[in-house]
């Protein structure tokens, strides 16, 4: 099963396309811009500081939950998901694979050390608390739209080990996910019988290439979306319909056959 924002609509966490699969905003921090500019650091921090709040009291939605009941029955024998908000996670599914990482983490680029994105958030609000005061609106994925006048004043933290960049551990926009991760995932789906795509346009390519490699082997693959997907060609069925409300249905029809 592949899953992507639209199954986390239903807990606050707001998506990045509309449903003929475009931006709705504008696209976020690119990993280029993000390593070689302090400017962007500020910038990316800055916002951080009042939307990750927002982000990290998200909750399992039913969708999440359905999908771990489903685990449990033998019925998903694994998620990869391109959200990084963990929330699979917290509804009780085990077998996950993160495809773009996970936000509550922050990775060191000079040492490689991995630290809490909670004990983080202390770190940038206790430097940096004239920007809690800024009027905000919540953006995706811990981010923010924040009128920042002052930017140069924003304090960015670095790694406590070496003094290096640090970052979330995610993969940004421009950025490769691991080879690991992407090994994992091929071999994830090369086991399945059927792939299941939950609130995905899939129009980003890392997880595009695992229905591409599915529609190689010839096996179903379903998705439940609100709007186009970039594999709708390729698909065996199709809902158009919220993922909450489309896996209880479903469930509810399997459970009466």
């Amino acid at each position: 099963m592949i899953s992507g924002a639209g199954c986390s609509t239903a807990s606050g966490i707001g998506d990045y396309r509309d449903e003929r699969g475009a931006w709705k905003r504008a696209q976020p921090v690119q990993h280029s811009d993000f390593v070689s500019s302090h400017e962007w650091r500020q910038r990316y921090w800055a916002r951080s500081v009042v939307g990750y709040p927002v982000f990290r009291t998200a909750q399992p939605n039913s969708a999440h939950k359905q999908l771990a009941e489903w685990e449990r029955d033998g019925r998903v024998v694994g998620i990869i998901t391109q959200n990084v908000d963990r929330l699979h996670q917290q509804a009780g599914s085990v077998r996950v694979l993160d495809l773009h990482g996970r936000l509550d983490e922050v990775v060191c680029l000079g040492c490689g050390a991995i630290s809490s994105r909670d004990a983080l958030q202390r770190w940038l609000e206790t430097h940096n608390p004239w920007v809690q005061q800024l009027d905000y609106q919540a953006a995706p994925d811990g981010d923010a739209d924040v009128d920042l006048a002052n930017l140069p004043e924003v304090e960015v933290p670095t790694c406590e080990a070496c003094g290096g960049v640090v970052k979330p551990n995610v993969v940004f926009y421009g950025a490769s996910v691991p080879r690991d991760v992407v090994d994992q995932a091929y071999a994830l789906t090369n086991t399945a019988d059927a792939v299941l795509v939950v609130g995905s346009s899939l129009m980003v390519y890392s997880s595009f290439r695992f229905v591409r490699a599915a529609h190689d082997r010839c096996i179903p693959i379903a998705a439940i979306n609100l709007g186009k997907t970039r594999a709708d060609e390729m698909l065996t069925a199709k809902l158009h319909a919220d993922c909450a409300v489309a896996l209880a249905q479903l469930d509810n029809s399997m459970s009466n056959s």
